[in-house]
């Protein structure tokens, strides 16, 4: 196993290693890493000085294998203060996922910034998280979790921290934004009430609404799922870093019985 969720192979090509394997099948990834790797090409599409991204979608078209990976970004709709940005992530000739971005101006507005969530207790503070039995390796194991209230082992809404214990790419520091899309994509696990090895609850998609960019290694998720009576349901997330609340996520899920 390398020591980083991926390997640069030039020309916008990634190895994935087997630290981006999830919990459903070891041969695909955790869309935590793709997610992240796909933001990661968002942030380099050229003119993003004093911009932010508050708005991003991934849509996932089909598993990641853990093979070479491709990711290419561009600029859909320029404008002096509000940008459209799409990426996608391909394996060989298959799009696995897609992602959509608005990039706004950002401008001085701490007088009158509003934090509606209350901070999560530190991270210092809470026990490891353990997560429901028969899952674990590859991705869970290369982040560091720590519960809050409740517990991805046990039934229902819960708040957890967690920090990479790899970089996203061998050789760079990861961004604000690449560590929070890192954990994102965890909030139908963390509140997970069906037992995974009865039931899938896989997610279509994620998206993220940020008010700030987070900081720090930590980022917080709190996680609530629902799900209805004809097979489908979301996950919602609030998003935290040591300063308090930074953003929203939301997962659309597929959900079936293992047994047919």
């Amino acid at each position: 196993m390398t020591e980083a969720f991926y390997q640069p192979l030039g020309d916008d090509r990634f190895q994935p290693a087997l630290h981006t394997a999830g919990p459903w099948n070891p041969d695909a990834q955790h869309f935590g890493p793709p997610s992240a790797l796909l933001v990661r090409a968002l942030e380099g599409v050229e003119g993003g000085h004093g911009k932010q991204l508050t708005r991003v979608t991934v849509e996932i078209l089909g598993p990641a294998p853990l093979t070479e990976l491709t990711v290419r970004a561009g600029l859909d709709r320029p404008g002096r203060s509000v940008e459209l940005l799409s990426a996608e992530l391909r394996d060989g000739g298959r799009t696995v996922a897609r992602a959509s971005a608005w990039r706004i101006s950002t401008s001085d507005t701490a007088g009158i910034a509003t934090d509606p969530m209350p901070s999560l207790a530190a991270p210092e503070d809470a026990p490891p998280a353990n997560w429901p039995a028969g899952w674990g390796g590859g991705y869970l194991e290369s982040m560091e979790w720590r519960a809050v209230r409740g517990a991805p082992d046990e039934a229902g809404p819960a708040a957890v921290w967690a920090r990479q214990r790899v970089p996203l790419v061998a050789g760079e520091e990861p961004s604000p934004l690449q560590r929070l899309f890192v954990v994102a994509d965890s909030g139908n696990g963390v509140s997970n009430f069906l037992d995974p090895r009865q039931w899938w609850f896989i997610n279509t998609e994620l998206t993220v609404h940020l008010s700030r960019e987070p900081e720090g290694e930590w980022i917080g998720i709190y996680a609530r799922t629902v799900v209805g009576p004809r097979g489908t349901g979301f996950a919602s997330s609030t998003l935290h870093d040591r300063s308090g609340h930074v953003g929203a996520g939301q997962q659309a899920l597929l959900v079936r019985s293992r047994a047919g």
